[in-house]
């Protein structure tokens, strides 16, 4: 049986975080090695290394840290055939996430990478509730490079909150980008999509993850979204992006007059125009001043080793 590490940035985890590795450790596809890149190394519990036999903590500065480039430094110090790469914050929904995670790449030898579905938390709100099970249906798809057509943006979607890559195809597309400000995901699916590979779905492997984001934090999440896309014309260009937001905003809208949740439209309203005039700001950054750029990232470290 090929072997399978997983991969998770971290930064002053806690309770959540204890849960996920105990979860990891309940699974019935074995995990060689769970491999963590700690910001801070203050922040870190020592006495999780002595619980869990597979983890292998690495330390780094907050200065230091990067989407890309961190877990393109995690990637090159797995020897597995495959890895999962997981936020700290996302909870396995049950003992079967990694062996239903890794089936398509183990079924197709063309399918490069398999990303889970988040189910929403407790606490989480309604309108959110929703924006889960549009992003993350019920039904798993495979997705290439010829569906573009169909789905636009959405063909590139893969999420590193629960994601697998076959290594093999991992180094022939070249990895993670070194530099990535936010979306270091979906600008390798898109690069492994215009090689030929395929991106699925897996809908039963689930995990919980959701946030209750205010409209400031939208607004600061989407300008780093939009200041991804601009820096990679060479994946986003070629792709309508703004089409898949108006209609999540239309669906939710008609869900939300059809559950008689109207009181909750103003809300939707705020928020929505909250994420796309972060977007429009993110994808326009080079015209804004360096001041105004750190007021609107949500990633100030970014800039600073920018300059």
């Amino acid at each position: 049986m090929k072997n399978v590490d997983v991969i998770i940035p971290t930064y002053h985890p806690g309770k959540d975080f204890y849960q996920l590795l105990k979860r990891l450790d309940q699974q019935t596809r074995p995990i060689h090695r769970i491999l963590v890149m700690n910001t801070e190394e203050s922040g870190w519990k020592p006495e999780w290394e002595k619980e869990f036999s597979q983890l292998q903590v690495y330390h780094l500065q907050k200065s230091d840290f990067d989407h890309g480039g961190t877990r393109k430094k995690a990637a090159e110090l797995s020897l597995a055939d495959f890895m999962i790469f997981m936020t700290q914050d996302a909870l396995p929904a049950d003992e079967y996430l990694v062996e239903h995670l890794l089936k398509p790449l183990e079924a197709d030898e063309k399918v490069g990478a398999a990303y889970a579905r988040q189910l929403p938390k407790q606490d989480c709100r309604f309108i959110e509730c929703y924006t889960r099970s549009f992003n993350y249906p019920s039904v798993s798809s495979v997705k290439w490079e010829k569906d573009t057509g169909i789905y636009g943006i959405k063909t590139y979607f893969c999420s590193n909150v629960c994601a697998a890559y076959n290594k093999e195809i991992y180094k022939e597309v070249g990895g993670f980008v070194d530099r990535a400000i936010f979306n270091e995901d979906m600008i390798y699916a898109g690069n492994m999509a215009k090689k030929g590979y395929g991106i699925a779905y897996q809908a039963d492997a689930c995990v919980y993850h959701s946030h209750n984001y205010s409209c400031s934090q939208q607004f600061h999440r989407n300008f780093d979204l939009g200041v991804s896309q601009a820096e990679h014309p060479e994946i986003f260009d070629s792709v309508p992006s703004e089409g898949e937001g108006m209609k999540l905003v239309k669906q939710t809208l008609g869900y939300l007059l059809k559950s008689g949740h109207i009181w909750l439209v103003p809300q939707l309203v705020l928020q929505s125009g909250s994420k796309y005039l972060g977007y429009k700001m993110g994808k326009g950054y080079m015209k804004l001043s360096p001041k105004t750029v750190l007021k609107c990232t949500m990633n100030r470290e970014y800039w600073k080793r920018k300059e």
